[in-house]
């Protein structure tokens, strides 16, 4: 076993591997106290298949309460050093791991530049000695003969808040060029309407169209059409998919469909499962030995990326869809389904033109987009939660929140999640829903949940009561006045570990800050330059308590409903201390300073 070190003034970072064709070296790059980059080169003298490389250090179990890595989710637990480690490339999450305390205050966030190829990583308390094993593992997965291989390790121990960490972090990985960001359409940062919990796969094009009516006038701008338009099974499996033609059955002429949707104000963007080729395809004969594997619950095998034939065949439907039909963007499904089974090699074979996987994707998803845009030079790209790092901003204009129907909380912190990482690529939250039966509070809670993300909306509209229409309409109406301090504004989503009882986002001199526990809010002007505080309760309780810490003077206080009735009006003086605003279940108070419009 060979090792070599290197020592920042917090940490020793030791690199281990066991080849010896291979030389490496660690150096020390220190950026500002408490941020430094320990950059890693190792080479050979001829191309070999690497050996495994491991970075680690230790840091010691002090004033630490909390963890945060952009696969959390819920789990919001520590690891044990005998647990199995977290994962990320291209298609699948980033490597980034932070520490802090109950205050969200940094205690240690390291990062790895090498987002691409597969990384397993880790920040596992060790047992004995109440420390955290912090490692990185390179080169797990079998991978193509190499000469030389650099990337660097980004570790910060900053007192800071450590989403402000995690700010830096991505701005690090965007500066690279391998990872520089996709330009974002003004389109991609406007409430959608999408059809998956609505229709699932019963989608037609009559259906589409009526609920596209009532979107724009709700202020939606574009309809995602989900799963279900390329078939006549309504089954939910991928035995059909992979031929990408419009069943005439729900959509008897594709392109008269997309002009009617765009008739009424509204652009069209339609889903595809990337790597899916069903075995009742047309297609599945040309390409059943291109496969990564096979499910016989989906009835459809993963394509190969790594043949270049799959990759043309795959990127020809998108070009093809954006000449006939004038596609405004694709919601791409299943990125992540690209590995190997543990039966699949990744070494050479016939027709194959790429060794690694990831390498193949990466290959696959920039030649798409590169000509796509060539066709629209504005087209959007949605990818899915857990394909939102930032290999994937490359590619991609939108990332959007994983599954979770109904499950407002749950939306909540997975938007939180991306946010995180994403810069200004635009987050949207999963697919909103709710029964029309709720009471129009609850049914608030869904959009409230997901304020500091772009919504979609995937209810029936026609048949939503006329109060939740209202309540709709004032929501969204709310989310466009501030969508600049929403999106573009500067975030603080608190306590992770408590899945972010209450977030802010400030810009300006606007604060926006939803509440979703029973916890006081510090008010404060940010020296002067808070002028408009907008207080979201997002919970079935009434008022919401806030703190003045320094005395601010009088503002006019204003009070909504959850469907933006106003309930009441007066002055308020923000003496130091604690105040109770009486805003209602699912409300809004919105408090400005003297001079100021509200």
């Amino acid at each position: 076993m060979t090792t070599v070190s290197v020592r920042t003034d917090t940490h020793e970072v030791a690199l281990n591997y066991d080849d010896v064709r291979f030389q490496a070296t660690l150096s020390l790059e220190t950026l500002e106290p408490g941020v430094h980059i320990i950059h890693l080169t190792a080479w050979t003298d001829v191309p070999v298949i690497p050996p495994v490389l491991t970075l680690s250090f230790v840091h010691p179990a002090r004033d630490i309460h909390a963890s945060w890595h952009p696969s959390l989710n819920r789990n919001n637990s520590f690891h044990a050093d005998w647990m199995r480690k977290l994962r990320s490339n291209a298609a699948t999450s980033a490597p980034v791991f932070s520490l802090m305390n109950a205050s969200s205050r940094n205690r240690l966030t390291f990062a790895f530049s090498d987002a691409l190829n597969t990384v397993l990583y880790t920040g596992c308390i060790r047992e004995e000695s109440a420390e955290f094993l912090c490692s990185i593992q390179l080169f797990t997965e079998e991978s193509a003969p190499i000469a030389e291989y650099q990337a660097a390790l980004r570790i910060d121990t900053r007192d800071l808040l450590y989403f402000e960490c995690l700010k830096e972090v991505q701005e690090w990985w965007s500066r690279m060029p391998e990872y520089s960001p996709a330009s974002i359409p003004k389109l991609a940062k406007s409430p959608m309407y999408s059809t998956w919990y609505s229709m699932h796969q019963e989608v037609t094009a009559a259906r589409i169209e009526q609920q596209c009516r009532i979107a724009k006038e709700l202020g939606m701008s574009t309809v995602i059409v989900d799963d279900g338009w390329q078939t006549g099974d309504n089954r939910r499996g991928y035995a059909y998919t992979g031929d990408w033609e419009a069943y005439e059955g729900k959509f008897p002429d594709m392109r008269h469909h997309v002009d009617t949707v765009h008739k009424l104000g509204m652009k069209l963007i339609l889903w595809y499962s990337v790597p899916f080729i069903g075995q009742h395809s047309k297609a599945w004969e040309r390409f059943k030995d291109k496969i990564l594997r096979f499910s016989e619950g989906q009835g459809a095998g993963v394509l190969d990326p790594r043949y270049p034939e799959v990759r043309e065949y795959i990127i020809g439907k998108y070009e093809q869809a954006v000449r006939e039909w004038d596609l405004d963007g694709f919601k791409l499904d299943f990125v992540d389904a690209f590995y190997s089974s543990e039966s699949t090699s990744v070494s050479v074979t016939e027709g194959r033109d790429i060794h690694s996987i990831p390498e193949a994707v990466d290959r696959l998803l920039s030649d798409s987009i590169g000509r796509l845009r060539q066709l629209k030079p504005d087209i959007m790209v949605e990818f899915r939660q857990t394909y939102i790092g930032p290999a994937m901003r490359k590619y991609g204009n939108m990332l959007r929140a994983s599954d979770c129907p109904n499950d407002s909380i749950q939306n909540r912190v997975r938007t939180n999640d991306i946010r995180l990482l994403c810069g200004d690529t635009a987050v949207h939250a999963d697919m909103i829903m709710w029964h029309e039966k709720e009471p129009v509070e609850s049914a608030a809670l869904q959009l409230i949940n997901t304020l500091f993300s772009v919504p979609q909306i995937s209810v029936l509209l026609d048949r939503l009561p006329p109060e939740h229409k209202r309540m709709l309409h004032y929501w969204l109406t709310l989310w466009n006045d501030y969508r600049e301090v929403l999106l573009n504004g500067k975030l603080e989503p608190m306590n992770p570990e408590l899945l972010y009882p209450l977030v802010r986002a400030s810009q300006g001199d606007v604060s926006l800050i939803a509440v979703y526990s029973d916890v006081v809010v510090p008010l404060s002007t940010n020296e002067g330059r808070i002028r408009e505080w907008v207080v979201v309760n997002g919970r079935l309780r009434d008022g919401v308590y806030i703190e003045v810490s320094e005395s601010i003077g009088p503002a006019e206080v204003e009070l909504r409903t959850c469907c933006g009735d106003p309930i009441g009006a007066y002055e308020l003086e923000l003496s130091v201390g604690i105040h109770k605003l009486a805003i209602p279940p699912a409300g809004i108070g919105r408090l400005s300073l003297p001079n100021m419009s509200i």
